[in-house]
């Protein structure tokens, strides 16, 4: 008798936990509806000195502050974003300042601002777009939520240095269908490692996708205008017709070598 009762119970507890998997399963509910997904990808190289590391940091700021992006949002088909923010230099070298943040007021992006004013800024070695994209794809697919656009924003002053070809890795972004666009900082050429035409750099070798576009920055008072305008363009960019031209390796020929910040760095180190 004692036994038949240990059985029953047991049957009956696991019932009571079948039962209890969907609902907790059910509670997470489904992922959450955004306009765009979008991964602010900046590079704190060695390259990058002080004062342009605070004005890139300085240009994100008040682009969250601002009432064009605040707007942006606001006429998108859903009226929120997703967005995560972080740094980096060589392949082994990246920070996540800001994980995923869910913006759809005016006050959740200036929020967003002021965090990202309250945040240390770090440096590294070498310059490693590729693993800088790497590392965006990697978050983008483990957002929790469901974009109507994936975006991957690139801000840097040098060619890739660092870890696998530049255009391998954007390609396999534009395979996922992925966008990239690119900020590239232009305000000197004092180091060997400097990129002549930077801009035509990331034009043929870094951004990609449909409505793909590069905003160069030639003058320290371009910044705040120049990051602005980027994210009001990605975060309010309509679907461009079927039949628009994407960025891809094979579309032209490329205009400058998408290796040239590799051989930079071997023929300078010697390695």
């Amino acid at each position: 008798m004692r036994r038949w009762l240990l059985c029953l119970l047991g049957v009956m507890a696991a019932g009571l936990l079948g039962g209890a998997a969907p609902q907790a399963q059910n509670a997470a509910g489904p992922a959450e509806e955004v306009d765009v997904a979008l991964v602010l990808a900046v590079d704190v190289s060695y390259s990058m000195d002080i004062d342009e590391l605070a004005l890139q940091r300085n240009g994100y700021i008040e682009a969250f502050r601002s009432k064009e992006l605040h707007d942006a949002i606001a006429k998108g088909a859903i009226g929120k974003i997703a967005v995560t923010y972080f740094e980096w230099a060589g392949g082994h070298f990246q920070h996540i300042v800001k994980p995923w943040t869910i913006i759809d007021t005016p006050q959740s992006a200036i929020a967003f601002a002021e965090e990202l004013g309250e945040a240390p800024t770090r440096r590294g070695r070498r310059t490693s777009i590729s693993g800088a994209i790497e590392l965006s794809m990697t978050l983008l697919d483990q957002a929790k939520v469901a974009p109507m656009r994936r975006v991957i924003d690139i801000s840097g002053d040098g060619a890739n240095n660092d870890g696998r070809p530049v255009d391998v890795v954007r390609d396999e972004a534009r395979d996922k269908g992925i966008s990239i666009n690119g900020l590239p900082v232009m305000l000197k050429q004092a180091s060997y490692f400097d990129t002549d035409n930077l801009d035509l750099y990331y034009e043929d070798c870094v951004i990609t996708g449909v409505g793909a576009f590069v905003i160069p920055i030639r003058e320290r008072s371009q910044f705040v205008d120049a990051t602005r305008t980027k994210l009001v363009r990605e975060i309010a960019q309509a679907p461009e017709a079927p039949d628009a031209l994407i960025q891809k390796a094979q579309a032209k020929q490329p205009r400058v070598s998408c290796l040239q910040g590799e051989r930079q760095w071997r023929d300078r180190m010697g390695n």
